[in-house]
């Protein structure tokens, strides 16, 4: 049976389960930890640096994950040994954090742990979406899948603010518990294919298998960078600049925007993390259809109409916090992030297609993991240098920061030519 007689959009959505509890961990971790770290006295570069911590594992682990997750063979296929691998560690270690928030070492223990299991399946759970799903329903697919990532990150920033006023712990529990039952669903109801469920008798074995797709994974993270820096097109480049560029603007407001909040606009970071709820909020309501807009407009003009949108938002946030305090400012900055949801969802919706869509079935993982690498690069930089930009100039560079790096990577994207919808790949 061919991938497209296959394909299910309600698959999809069931695979949209891991999804959802990764954004939870990740929309309570950005919300809450740097404010755990600046409170022991730390300087926001260090703060920063510390929030890389997901990002250097990603850069270093990604590529490798997702051309070994290729080549893996089980019986119950070729990603979800991953899942069950990472997921119960990540879980109960994000549950230990704020359990220890007020002494280092044994926080920065818990949270490396953690950041080091979430490394072990985020790289597989997103290369499951090109596994089943054919080439021109991928924007559409990653719209139901993003869909469902937003209402964890509504869930996180609406729900998990409220938890937390009643005791900080709290958010970071209900989220572990939640990583394991989504991970749970995604293992026990979605089917990969059954080509990927055996290996040829006499195959290597995983140990085996380890070393050589080390090897292979940075032979072919090399190939691949290479081939992107030489080829006369330079479509591939050009797009892994602006994921670059553009994760460096908006992971800035992730990492920041809580403090921000609390130091700048005057009032307490569970509120600062309602706010940026907004933006999930707005994300949820549009993850659909700007999969739908991007196969029909097309995906490189879609990103550059949400670029452009964000852009415009992030200027009104600046120019509200910036002349006025109180209610009204923070209802301006709701409305703001809510548009700047749709906005996001016109761009990442879209991106990821328009990279696995440059490559061939057999090296989706490989090319999934290429996305990671730019990515998570922009996120390994971002949180450290806009920190140190807030030290030197304080919180009202934030958002001046983040719509720089935007206006960047929207112009890098107009040299895409490559990435749109194929027929029957």
């Amino acid at each position: 049976m061919s991938q497209e007689e296959k394909f299910s959009y309600f698959k999809v959505f069931l695979l949209g389960f891991g999804f959802f509890g990764i954004s939870v961990i990740w929309s309570i971790y950005n919300s809450y930890l740097p404010i755990f770290l600046k409170e022991l006295g730390l300087a926001s570069w260090i703060v920063g640096f510390i929030m890389t911590i997901d990002n250097i594992f990603a850069v270093i682990l990604l590529p490798y994950l997702g051309v070994l997750s290729d080549v893996t063979r089980t019986r119950i296929g070729r990603r979800k040994p991953y899942i069950l691998l990472g997921a119960p560690p990540a879980a109960l270690t994000f549950a230990l954090i704020p359990f220890f928030k007020g002494e280092l070492i044994p926080l920065m223990i818990v949270v490396v742990t953690m950041n080091l299991s979430m490394a072990l399946f985020r790289s597989p759970v997103i290369a499951f979406m090109p596994d089943i799903t054919p080439s021109e329903k991928r924007s559409q697919a990653n719209g139901i899948i993003n869909f469902m990532g937003g209402i964890g990150s509504l869930l996180a920033y609406f729900a998990g603010s409220i938890l937390y006023k009643v005791n900080p712990s709290y958010p970071f529990i209900a989220s572990g518990v939640v990583l394991l039952l989504s991970s749970l669903l995604v293992i026990l109801l979605v089917d990969e294919p059954e080509e990927f469920k055996t290996r040829e008798k006499g195959g290597p074995g995983f140990a085996e298998l380890l070393k050589k797709t080390f090897r292979q994974s940075m032979r072919e993270l090399y190939e691949n960078l290479r081939m992107a820096v030489t080829d006369p097109d330079r479509s591939l480049l050009f797009m892994l600049s602006s994921i670059f560029l553009w994760f460096i603007g908006f992971n800035a407001i992730e990492t920041f925007f809580t403090s921000y909040a609390k130091w700048y606009i005057g009032i307490d970071e569970a509120t600062g993390s309602f706010i940026l709820g907004f933006v999930a909020l707005g994300f949820l309501i549009f993850a659909l259809p700007a999969g739908f807009i991007g196969a029909r407009l097309g995906r490189k003009k879609t990103m550059t109409l949400g670029l452009a949108l964000l852009i415009l938002l992030l200027f009104g946030v600046h120019l509200a916090a910036t002349s006025s305090r109180g209610a009204s400012t923070e209802l301006i900055i709701e409305g703001l992030f809510f548009l700047g949801g749709f906005a996001w969802a016109l761009i990442n919706v879209n991106s990821l297609p328009t990279v696995v869509d440059m490559t061939t079935r057999e090296k989706l993982g490989a090319y999934t993991g290429l996305y990671y690498f730019a990515s998570q690069s922009a996120s390994i930089l971002a949180p450290p240098l806009a920190g140190l930009l807030i030290d030197i100039s304080g919180y009202v560079s934030l958002m001046p920061y983040s719509i720089a790096f935007l206006a960047f990577s929207a112009v890098t994207l107009q040299f895409v030519r490559k990435g749109e919808a194929r027929k029957g790949f």
